[in-house]
């Protein structure tokens, strides 16, 4: 770790934490970035205006004529360029001698970039070690690539190519594919911006694509008691939602005979962050994970009061869970566990719970479990893991049922239809897939989308889509969304080809019956709402929408690297 004093302090990874080692040579100007040799016997650090590289066994700083090609990264003094640190694998000395530092490959020549007036946040290197990404304090991001002085020569030098502005505050975090760069930065936004060359034709795989904060659902609904849960960092927050009376027109706002109600607010006590949290159908039962603890509280409404009461000793379980979810009926809590097994508590009057099993994958994969998803008649469970494999489980015999088909893309989103049981997915790459579970196939309707293409549009959107779930008056509709629009697909309706418009309910609008027969298609797509957090049915003729404006994230992020500019 580098510190602000210029200390650089080394620790060792032990079960459950971290335990300080000792300090490398101390110098002044505080440590900006690290990077360890790939022999792990040297370790380099950029701080303002130089370059330094630590022996780790010795802890002392090498001396200058032992630094090889770095020696020429440490500028003159009083200029306030700063330096990056990335150690590479063909970094050896020159003799081959102990006091030998990392370097850049044999003809390389070194030179300096003036990219931004402000420190470099972030940078990585690819495999090859012929190109670097370079995140700065003003939300750019450049390329610096090894090219050769001359077509044919073997001399190469470091050359900027490529600067991006796609962020508007600091770049923390930057990675580089083989076609691909990679940013994350405090605008809470994840950046994937192809590289042209790599692309054999524009399409799907060339567009660029922004994943906005959050990629998870935070908000999760008891419908039955009609209340949300809201998941921050280290607090949840329950409340019931308002109603009316009044009916009205489409667009229409209506006044509220009850307005929403804050519950409670329940916080996470040390500093861990919240992983999941959940509430029950019911709204009695609410349950949390950190990265070390599990909680399960049962909520009681007497009057017009509300009381909390911690469930007391609750099995153990391998932490940290990354998803809860309550059955329909209230009467079990599933638990994806971080090394790959699903656990199933039973849930007791008047609080309480006991552990029921814990369903393993055949293969016996650790990849942790990230999204769950239950049957409403109680008999199926689906769990997907960091491998993108799918497993269902069987409730009712608490065995291994089947394993969807593996495909090439993360799952985003699942669900299990409440009359058929056939299992919806969602992959990352605007995919959608429909598993019969009784039948351990793909559906007709799934093999017809599979056959005849889903619609250019909807296949190059940038945000995935984050929730699926049924409209139970109507089997053939499925409602989903991600964090930009809301989406009715029915069934029952022939999908849109590429020459149809996408979004067609306002042309819908203003054509005649017949006309409008004509062009119906499966998608009905609403950007009203945005960004989206959460969309769910309370019943059936009740749609509860979690939006957060864009703006009140933009205040609550810190302030961007202001330019000086002459006159201001």
């Amino acid at each position: 770790i580098g510190c602000e004093d210029g200390s650089v302090k080394l620790f060792q990874v032990v079960p459950g934490g971290i335990q300080f080692e000792r300090n490398l040579d101390r110098r002044k100007g505080r440590i900006l970035c690290l990077s360890w040799h790939p022999s792990d016997t040297h370790i380099a650090a950029g701080s303002i205006d130089a370059l330094r590289i630590f022996n780790v066994s010795s802890g002392k700083l090498l001396p200058r004529e032992g630094r090889s090609l770095a020696c020429p990264l440490v500028p003159r003094p009083g200029d306030r360029r700063s330096c990056l640190a990335q150690c590479l694998r063909a970094g050896r000395s020159r003799a081959g001698s102990e006091a030998a530092g990392p370097c850049l490959p044999p003809g390389a020549a070194l030179s300096f970039f003036p990219v931004c007036a402000r420190k470099p946040r972030s940078r990585f290197s690819r495999q090859k070690e012929d190109s670097i990404i370079v995140g700065t304090s003003t939300g750019a991001t450049y390329q610096f690539q090894l090219l050769p002085v001359k077509m044919g020569s073997l001399e190469k030098r470091w050359v900027r190519t490529k600067p991006f502005q796609h962020h508007t505050h600091d770049v923390r975090a930057v990675a580089h594919s083989s076609t691909a760069l990679i940013s994350g930065g405090l605008d809470a936004q994840l950046v994937i911006r192809p590289l042209m060359e790599k692309m054999q034709k524009k399409g799907y795989e060339a567009a660029l694509r922004k994943f906005t904060f959050p990629h998870r659902r935070l908000v999760s609904c008891a419908r039955k008691a009609r209340l949300l849960l809201f998941q921050f960092s280290q607090h949840l927050e329950l409340w019931r939602l308002g109603s009316t009376d009044e009916t009205g027109k489409d667009g229409e706002v209506l006044p509220l005979c009850r307005m929403p109600e804050h519950l409670l607010q329940l916080k996470s006590k040390g500093p861990e962050h919240i992983y999941c949290s959940c509430v029950s159908p019911c709204g009695s039962w609410v349950a949390y994970s950190t990265a070390s603890r599990f909680h399960l509280y049962r909520v009681q409404y007497e009057g017009g009061g509300v009381s909390i009461k911690k469930v007391p000793k609750v099995p153990k379980l391998l932490l940290p869970a990354y998803q809860l979810q309550f059955s329909s009926d209230s009467g079990s809590l599933f638990v994806a566990s971080a090394r790959g097994s699903v656990h199933v508590l039973q849930l007791l009057e008047p609080g309480g719970c006991k552990h029921l099993h814990t369903f393993r994958p055949p293969s016996g994969s650790p990849e942790a479990v990230y999204l769950l998803a239950s049957s409403a008649d109680g008999h199926w469970v689906a769990a997907v893991s960091g491998d993108w494999a799918i497993h269902v489980y069987n409730l009712k015999g608490f065995k291994h049922h089947c394993m969807v088909p593996m495909y090439s893309c993360a799952v985003t989103a699942l669900a299990i239809h409440p009359v058929t049981n056939n299992l919806v997915i969602a992959y990352s790459d605007q995919q959608l897939f429909e598993f019969g579970i009784p039948e351990k196939q793909y559906t007709a309707w799934s093999r017809m989308v599979q056959n005849c293409g889903l619609h250019k549009v909807w296949l190059e959107r940038d945000s995935p889509i984050t929730h699926i779930t049924f409209n139970p008056k109507n089997p053939s509709h499925i409602l989903l969304h991600d964090i930009y629009m809301f989406c009715v697909l029915d069934k029952s309706l022939p999908l849109p080809d590429n020459s149809a418009l996408l979004m067609n309910q306002s042309t819908l609008k203003q054509l005649p019956e017949t006309a409008r027969q004509r062009q119906l298609h499966a998608f009905k797509i609403c950007k009203k709402f945005q960004p989206l957090l959460f969309a769910d049915l309370l019943d059936e003729n009740c749609l509860v929408m979690v939006e957060r404006p864009i703006m009140d994230i933009k205040t609550q992020l810190p302030l961007p690297i202001q330019q000086k500019k002459f006159g201001t």
